[in-house]
């Protein structure tokens, strides 16, 4: 199946999506939340994808958030509206396999979709990171709310939100406050994301969802909830894993603990 607004490729047990609007800065319109969501679920129940890598087309932007000149006008009925997360988001799409997000130019307002639920993310020297939704007289909760939730200091957080557009975070310190794992220059953002990946793929996929899942899934939980909650998906993942690495064993040998 093609889409309108992304690109998607399946490889080496890495599904790579790409943003596909890049005169548009690869803003995301209700076409793109709509193929989106089709995707996530696509991606979910396929076996032979173990990761994915998401990637922006063009040279300005990742994504500079909604595409407001497309309108996006919510339902009338309030009951009946939706973050437009739900569709983005892998996480709330219950994927569980790595996500790893390559970033360059541009990743403003809604980009922070993606970057909050990435399970790694990989930035190119060029890249920029800012929130403009204060400055233009919205509210900002959803963006910074999902960084400090994954590892950004309050503070932090807070001079995104609060300063708009006269804010923008470089690459080097959006990973000196956690926001990103690496900064690569821009000819090797694709490579090294395809690397991690790689990487990743080589692993038994149960080991690696099961990890993904347990941890996501324990953010919110109380220490003694959560440790119950690992045990058990470490119960149920690793003998599957064992399974799956017996299948399929690896050649290169110098994982092994020594």
């Amino acid at each position: 199946m093609s889409y309108e607004t992304i690109l998607y490729e399946v490889a080496e047990h890495v599904g790579t999506i790409t943003l596909n609007r890049p005169d548009k800065r690869n803003a995301f319109n209700r076409v793109m939340c709509d193929e989106f969501e089709d995707l996530w679920q696509r991606i979910r129940f396929d076996e032979d994808v173990r990761v994915v890598v998401l990637r922006a087309a063009g040279d300005k932007a990742f994504c500079a958030g909604l595409d407001i000149s497309a309108g996006f006008s919510p339902p009338a009925e309030p009951f009946s509206r939706a973050d437009p997360g739900r569709q983005l988001c892998p996480k709330q799409a219950e994927v569980w396999k790595p996500v790893i997000a390559a970033i360059h130019g541009v990743a403003a307002g809604g980009a922070f979709y993606w970057i909050n639920e990435c399970d790694l993310v990989v930035c190119s020297e060029d890249a920029v990171f800012f929130d403009p939704h204060t400055s233009i007289g919205l509210v900002t909760s959803l963006t910074a709310i999902g960084m400090i939730h994954h590892g950004v200091a309050l503070r932090e957080a807070m001079r995104v939100a609060l300063l708009g557009l006269d804010e923008r975070l470089s690459a080097a310190t959006a990973r000196e406050i956690g926001l990103v794992n690496e900064v690569v220059p821009r000819d090797e953002l694709w490579p090294r994301a395809h690397e991690l990946a790689l990487q990743i793929a080589a692993k038994p996929p149960a080991a690696v969802q099961g990890s993904v899942k347990a941890i996501w899934s324990t953010l919110d939980m109380a220490w003694p909830e959560a440790r119950r909650f690992g045990l058990a998906h470490s119960q149920i993942g690793n003998p599957l894993a064992a399974e799956q690495l017996a299948a399929e064993p690896r050649t290169d040998r110098s994982w092994r603990l020594r």
